[in-house]
């Protein structure tokens, strides 16, 4: 799949935030744009349509948007992947270092089954820390398969973030910038 010229069109980039010398990639404006949806949500259902997805699993909270939509309409749950303390229930954990320090991701300890084909969304691929703590905790599930997905993946110096993941992980982007 190649870059959209119009989802490149519609990104926004926010120079030196959150701190100097980043170029913050903004995914709210893909959001608030219907074509834009439509078409993420459609190359995205495409991408997975014969997956046999059950459950999509959302990473807080950008990964909430198009994942919900596209659970939808691949008919299949929908699982948020929070900041600890969000989820009401029993939770499972893990942490991870970020570039300014550690954080901790949590999921629900009834959201996965084992007959589950998972498919992990987020907005962003940078270094892969909480996708890949998101990754462990589906992992502790057992599925038949995981699945990972953002709308973009970033590629630049020092931003790997694929190597942090096994070379059999099936992952995918929709701009790769």
């Amino acid at each position: 799949m190649t870059n959209n010229e119009f989802l490149l069109k519609h990104l926004r980039n926010v120079p030196d935030f959150p701190v100097p010398g980043i170029q913050f990639k903004d995914v709210s404006t893909l959001y608030k744009n219907p074509r834009c949806m439509k078409i993420m949500v459609n190359e995205l259902y495409e991408l997975y349509k014969d997956k046999g997805i059950t459950k999509v699993v959302g990473i807080e909270s950008r990964g909430f948007v198009i994942g919900a939509a596209l659970a939808v309409k691949l008919g299949a749950g929908f699982v948020m992947c929070r900041k600890p303390g969000k989820l009401p229930a029993d939770t499972l954990s893990e942490s991870y270092m970020k570039e300014y320090g550690k954080d901790t991701i949590e999921i629900h300890t009834d959201a996965i089954e084992p007959t589950d084909n998972v498919l992990l969304h987020d907005d962003l691929l940078a270094t892969g820390g909480s996708m890949k703590a998101a990754y462990n905790l589906v992992k502790k599930f057992n599925p038949k398969n995981i699945y990972i997905n953002f709308i973009i993946e970033l590629t630049g110096e020092g931003l790997n973030g694929r190597a942090v993941f096994d070379k059999d992980v099936e992952m995918t982007a929709l701009i790769k910038i």
